[in-house]
């Protein structure tokens, strides 16, 4: 018998890793707004299972609280069992000898604290709070609940105009998120369990870009209410296109000089083609809505005027100032911020960066693109300056590799420190305290920290600082909207408190987020503006949606959409993402599992056809 022996996997091992990869995908394919008390129940069984079983809290701990979550779902629980089980899980995480036994009870103990009302809704009730109204997962997690599932199936019967108008129902941007979009209906997309996620923003971009001129609905009756909203970005536009729609006359107040937001004046031409955003602009308009650029709200227009004019005033100014860093020399000359750079470029003055050498502070999108557009205006050197790792970006991952593949530099785990100037007060380089990457935070990250190392020097003429927005609220604050941290305070139906006929949603509410989050605040805005103002109109689309196909749905590799070559597209800023072509579209279509028809969908929630 051989002394040792070269580990081979075995039929057995091999058919358990393909269970554990089968688990896997069923976990990223899982929708939201499961039972949260039976996904606890569920996850703590999966890691009993993987013990060891030598220490006591595992061994006994989990077969006890394992129980006592049955006992809850089971309707055999007291409110005392409630304390019982953070008791124990609390327990079994100060005393489990592994990491197994601890994050089973601490993922136990952290529901408890964390959605107790659930459990308490269970133990009295008998029934969850978590009601699961939209089980087709795309949906679900789009925040404006465009019927994804449902255009799929148009663009696969080639009725793209059809796709255009199923999509307008929720969100009136086709074109523009068929190329911004950050796609989150994806991350949970059923498709996984098989293979990869259907392509939607692809497919979306493919409808948009072969539908042509699709008119919008006829608007209602004309109701004689007045509205106006200020800020003509996605979210401002989306809610006025609605509320036109439903036969309110719609002013929408812009304070640049052409519309879109930051549609327009925060993402560059090559990712978004102006023409593709003036087509999506143009339909709003053609709703009825009345468009005044060059209106600034707050000092020559005071809101007050607004507000006894109109019925109702939608406040969706955005977030379009920028952040400081605060750290010494952030005065000098050739420190300018991401939001004054690409507002620039947005309004069709592209600085010269020729020769130039540029420090990108950030590692969100916002700082992609100007890195990126950086590249495009010349400059010679491009670094991108980041405290954390690479792999902790807020950015895309597309993004940051389309930045790094024309040229850019990622500095990583350096954290600003601070800025050299000349004898004239010019920037001359960006000092970085390189950092050591730490402990896990709270939004579950590593936290980084000074490293015992000294500083490094980069040499520069010009710094872009892009860590963040924030709005311009001082206007609104003088005339009483309620303001915290630096965001206006609304409801959840975006009404605010002390003003009866004032609404607000989009960034300047919720902070700097996706377009797609502007829009969906837009449409909860423009119906309970409706409500507001006494009607109950309806939004729909009128559109046939194809019965699901019967066939197979074997096994088939994604469709991504490529970019232009990286030595020919950093020179210019045309689009740079080629679309799917006929074949690729008909192809990624007809991955589509149609979780509209099938499973859930048939007996819990279906589709929304109608708002």
């Amino acid at each position: 018998m051989s002394r040792l022996v070269v580990a081979t996997p075995d039929k057995a091992q091999t058919t358990v890793e393909g269970l554990y990869r089968d688990l896997e995908r069923r976990i990223a394919a899982s929708p939201p707004g499961l039972c949260p008390v039976d996904l606890a129940a569920s996850f703590l069984k999966l890691c009993r299972a993987q013990t060891c079983g030598k220490c006591v809290p595992c061994r006994v701990g989990l077969a006890q609280l394992e129980k006592l979550l049955e006992d809850v779902l089971e309707h055999r629980a007291t409110l005392q069992t409630l304390d019982l089980i953070e008791k124990t899980a609390r327990v079994i995480v100060s005393t489990a000898d592994c990491a197994i036994g601890w994050e089973a009870a601490g993922m136990v103990l952290r529901g408890v604290r964390g959605f107790r009302e659930d459990y308490v809704e269970h133990i009295v009730n008998g029934r969850c709070t978590c009601s699961l109204n939209q089980p087709v997962p795309c949906v679900a997690l789009c925040p404006a609940g465009v019927d994804i599932p449902g255009y799929i199936a148009l663009i696969a019967a080639g009725r793209y105009a059809d796709a255009v108008r199923l999509i307008r129902k929720d969100n009136p941007f086709p074109a523009s998120c068929g190329y911004v979009c950050e796609h989150p209906c994806e991350a949970r997309c059923r498709r996984n369990m098989i293979d990869d996620s259907v392509n939607i923003r692809g497919l979306k971009r493919f409808a948009a870009d072969h539908a042509g001129t699709v008119p919008v609905p006829e608007r209602a009756p004309a109701t004689g209410k007045r509205v106006a909203v200020i800020g003509a970005g996605p979210g401002g536009l989306s809610a006025a296109y609605y509320l036109s729609l439903m036969g309110h006359s719609v002013t929408v107040y812009e304070k640049q000089p052409l519309p879109g937001g930051m549609l327009r004046y925060g993402i560059p031409s090559y990712r978004l083609p102006r023409e593709k955003l003036q087509a999506d602009i143009d339909a709003i308009l053609s709703a009825g809505v009345e468009l005044k650029t060059g209106a600034e709200v707050g000092r020559a227009l005071p809101i007050a005027d607004l507000t006894r004019e109109y019925d109702a005033v939608y406040i969706a100014i955005g977030a379009h100032s920028d952040k400081k860093l605060g750290i010494p020399g952030e005065e000098s000359e050739g420190v300018v911020s991401a939001v004054e750079m690409l507002r620039e470029i947005g309004n069709g003055k592209n600085p010269d960066f020729s020769g130039r050498s540029v420090a990108v502070i950030g590692g969100g999108n916002v700082a992609m693109d100007v890195a990126r557009s950086a590249v495009r205006l010349g400059a010679s050197r491009v670094g991108i300056v980041y405290r954390r790792r690479q792999k902790d970006m807020t950015a895309l991952p597309e993004e940051v590799e389309g930045a790094v593949g024309e040229g850019c530099e990622v500095l990583s785990l350096h954290a600003p420190s601070r800025i050299e100037s000349d004898e004239n007060g010019n920037v001359s380089a960006l000092w970085l305290r390189p950092q050591i990457i730490g402990k896990v935070d709270s939004a579950g990250r590593p936290s980084p920290r000074n490293a015992d190392v000294g500083e490094l020097r980069f040499p520069c003429d010009l710094i872009v600082v892009a860590i963040g927005q924030s709005i311009e609220y001082g206007p609104f604050a003088e005339f009483g909207v309620p303001v915290s941290r630096g965001a206006i305070q609304v409801k959840n139906s975006a009404r605010i408190e002390n003003v009866a006929n004032l609404f607000a949603g989009g960034d300047c509410a919720s902070g700097p987020a996706t377009v797609i989050r502007a829009i969906a605040a837009g449409k909860v805005a423009a119906a309970n503006i409706d409500n507001y103002l006494g009607f109950n109109h309806e939004i729909t689309a009128d559109v046939e949606i194809p019965q699901a196909n019967l066939s197979d749905r074997p096994p088939c590799g994604r469709v991504n959409l490529t970019d232009r070559a990286a030595c020919e597209r950093k020179s210019d800023f045309d689009a740079i993402e080629y679309g799917m072509t006929l074949e690729e579209a008909m192809q990624e279509s007809s991955r589509c599992l149609r979780c509209d028809h099938f499973g859930y969908g048939i007996f819990k929630g279906g589709r929304i056809a109608k708002w």
